[in-house]
């Protein structure tokens, strides 16, 4: 891989809009902070000083909440420097006069707040699929997103877009796994979310009471407690099994049928679909092993196969 497709949000923007000199423009434009030559040669009508109040918010952008102080802070760095990096929009469809943010709304704000009348942009001819994935990969890549946006934001890849977990994951830079356990928040209860979202819990804590019976009363206890994400997944062995002391749920993971947090039992089923063989994964602290179970010759024929790898080459995992 190339040192330009390794960077974040050109590998996002590659896997979801393709490859090729418009694309590569775009991400010159939103890596440096600056309009390239290549933008203006390849994107149309590339970077433009527009007036901020013929922009608008798109009302699909997945990031809802933008907190005061982050806000203020980067209006007053506005304010002193200028716009440094510009706001990425296309033409609305309805009204080609004007403009919809697609990458940038942030910016758009804070530029309000610094008091600015026009602001660089780059426009680009974007479908409404476009505008959303390319909205999605921006935020997720610049760690923009709570982990409740974050997911709503991967619900709308796969759910409306018809992406699967794993071009999600390939366009975000972020592995398979990590995307799957972060769609299973969304089971997760309202009031968990809320507090989720609000930062009150991590995404850690949410996972580790997500298969107890009440996570919600659980919730507000984390919360309440201040307690650590190994507490909560005691607290959740508790719930789910009450005979078994919390003090103790420190030991159920290094046995095959004890208690395995929402993590461990995703990454058991993440491998077990890639791998096609069934995975049992024991930990205790921060070691333990992995067990693969083969049914016949031939499974472990190819599981010799897949850990000798070709020869000078990677394994075929």
């Amino acid at each position: 891989m190339s040192v330009e497709r390794s960077r974040g949000l050109g590998r996002g923007l590659s896997a979801l809009l393709g490859e090729g000199a418009d694309a590569e423009a775009m991400r010159d434009s939103m890596d440096h902070g600056e309009p390239s030559a290549r933008t203006s040669e390849h994107s149309g009508a590339g970077v433009r000083v527009l007036p901020i109040d013929l922009l608008e918010a798109n009302p699909d952008q997945p990031r809802r909440i933008f907190t005061e102080s982050e806000l203020e802070e980067l209006a007053q760095s506005i304010a002193d420097k200028g716009l440094l990096q510009p706001i990425l929009v296309r033409p609305l469809p309805k009204d080609p006069s004007r403009y919809q943010i697609v990458a940038g709304e942030r910016r758009w704000r804070a530029s309000q707040r610094a008091h600015l009348h026009e602001v660089p942009c780059l426009i680009r001819e974007l479908t409404d699929r476009e505008t959303l994935e390319v909205a999605i990969v921006e935020n997720v890549q610049r760690s923009d997103l709570n982990p409740v946006e974050e997911a709503r934001a991967f619900r709308q890849l796969t759910e409306r877009f018809g992406h699967t977990q794993e071009d999600v994951a390939k366009a975000v830079g972020k592995s398979r796994v990590h995307v799957a356990n972060t769609l299973r928040l969304l089971a997760l209860p309202d009031p968990v979310l809320d507090m989720l979202q609000a930062g009150k819990i991590t995404a850690g804590h949410a996972r580790a009471i997500a298969s107890a019976p009440d996570p919600a009363a659980l919730a507000v206890q984390v919360m309440e407690q201040g307690l650590s994400v190994r507490a909560a997944e005691a607290l959740a062995r508790e719930a789910i099994n009450p005979k078994t002391p919390a003090v103790n749920g420190a030991r159920s993971n290094s046995g095959g049928g004890g208690y395995k947090d929402a993590d461990t039992r995703a990454l058991e089923v993440d491998l077990a679909e890639r791998l096609g063989l069934d995975i049992d994964i024991r930990h205790k602290g921060e070691a333990g092993e992995v067990r693969l179970r083969y049914t016949n010759l031939e499974q472990l024929d190819d599981i010799c196969r897949r850990l000798s790898g070709p020869q000078g080459g990677a394994i075929e995992f």
